[in-house]
């Protein structure tokens, strides 16, 4: 299997149809015969048929993002529901994608399909883009024989989940970029305005005030070592990405922190618990025992400490406890969630409570970011004034004490 899907590449072709018209595309296949054959197969005479350069094609498009993931879902899901088989309906989805590296993608794991592979083993040779979770349930569905069911559910998963995390950005990055022109306005101001004032106050003679001394000595620290706050600047930011990237214990304390926040905390807690009940209903609906799926909703939280708290409630629930029960003795699930969690375990509709659950606290988290949105304005105008308005202020004060003395 590993070995045949090394073997496939993309290959471009020119070729008539029946009507003798001069047609060109591109197709995924282990070699040219295998691109002749499935020519020939669609009605289509090939006249040329070139291998594509393995650079070209990782390099060329942007790059694959998980909503171009949840689209292809919903494409896939829609077209199977209305009775496309599988092989078709990923040839329409892949050659129709305007992203070249999506498209070779797909058509990739199309070719895989064909040569006989199951659909979930086929999107597992593509980690980068189908984990654990979505893996798992295209395989129940194949084996329940209800994947179209299972792929708009997976559709519908992936698009509740990608509008909490672009709700969570837009809170987060709006301020942070007004923070950014702030610290840039006000370097400029630092390099190249301030000087100007620093030699008209040194024709006065006078004393200047003790603010506009500090703000002069900040412009002469930052121009004659702006190199050396850049690079430490640069070094924190990387050194962080690092820390974050290499040591699952600095994730873990900042996980912790972040919970913490006051505002910002709460909504990724709410945003945690959404996406833990969202995955929680869709295994179940989809059949996976309760153990299984816990696994698989422990790295769907988004948050190492509900992930670890996932994981110790799955080794709870395997020795025979109930979930509400191991739920509550983390400590991390409000009162509400665990008493539904329990009402949908004693009903044996842990999927329709879960699903509740997590309509309640999605709308919660874009609630949350709405007032987050309305409380960072006055922030950020505040921050502004200070920064920027700091500046002036320094250096208009000895005109104004000019000013009176004249």
């Amino acid at each position: 299997m590993a070995e045949a899907a090394i073997k496939q590449a993309n290959f471009l072709w020119e070729g008539t149809d029946k009507k003798g018209n001069r047609i060109k595309g591109k197709t995924v296949a282990s070699s040219e015969a295998a691109v002749k054959a499935d020519l020939r197969r669609q009605g289509i005479a090939p006249l040329k048929i070139r291998k594509q350069s393995a650079f070209l094609s990782k390099s060329s498009g942007r790059r694959i993002t998980a909503a171009d993931i949840a689209f292809f879902s919903r494409q896939l899901a829609t077209m199977m529901s209305a009775g496309v088989p599988l092989v078709q309906a990923m040839d329409i989805i892949g050659r129709g994608h305007a992203n070249p590296r999506m498209q070779d993608m797909v058509l990739g794991i199309k070719a895989n399909v064909e040569s006989g592979n199951t659909l979930a083993d086929s999107l597992a040779k593509e980690p980068l883009y189908f984990d654990d979770l979505f893996v798992s349930l295209v395989r129940a569905g194949e084996q329940s024989g209800a994947l179209e069911t299972l792929l708009d559910k997976i559709a519908t998963y992936k698009e509740k989940t990608e509008a909490i995390k672009k709700k969570i950005k837009k809170a987060l990055v709006y301020p942070a970029a007004v923070v950014v022109v702030a610290i840039v306005v006000s370097a400029i101001l630092l390099i190249f305005v301030i000087p100007e004032f620093q030699d008209l106050f040194s024709s006065f003679g006078a004393d200047l005030p003790a603010f506009t001394k500090m703000v002069i000595n900040l412009s002469q620290s930052v121009r004659s070592e702006g190199w050396l706050y850049v690079t430490v600047i640069i070094l924190a930011i990387v050194g962080f990405l690092q820390a974050k990237k290499r040591s699952r214990k600095f994730r873990i304390w900042l996980d912790k922190v972040s919970l913490k926040i006051p505002v910002i905390g709460m909504i990724l807690t709410k945003s945690a618990i959404a996406r833990f009940a969202r995955t929680l209903s869709t295994m179940f609906a989809a059949g996976v025992n309760l153990v299984e799926a816990l696994q698989s909703v422990s790295g769907a939280t988004g948050n190492i400490i509900y992930e670890q708290a996932t994981l110790r409630m799955r080794d709870q629930v395997s020795t025979g406890q109930q979930l509400n029960l191991a739920m509550s003795q983390t400590g991390l699930f409000p009162h509400v969630v665990v008493q539904m969690i329990a009402i949908g375990e004693e009903a044996g509709s842990v999927d329709t409570m879960s699903a509740k659950v997590a309509d309640f606290y999605e709308e919660e988290v874009d609630n949350a970011v709405d007032s987050l949105s309305s409380l960072m304005e006055p922030f950020i105008m505040a921050i502004l004034g200070v920064l920027v308005g700091g500046l002036v202020v320094a250096m208009y004060l000895p005109i104004f004490k000019l000013g009176s003395v004249i």
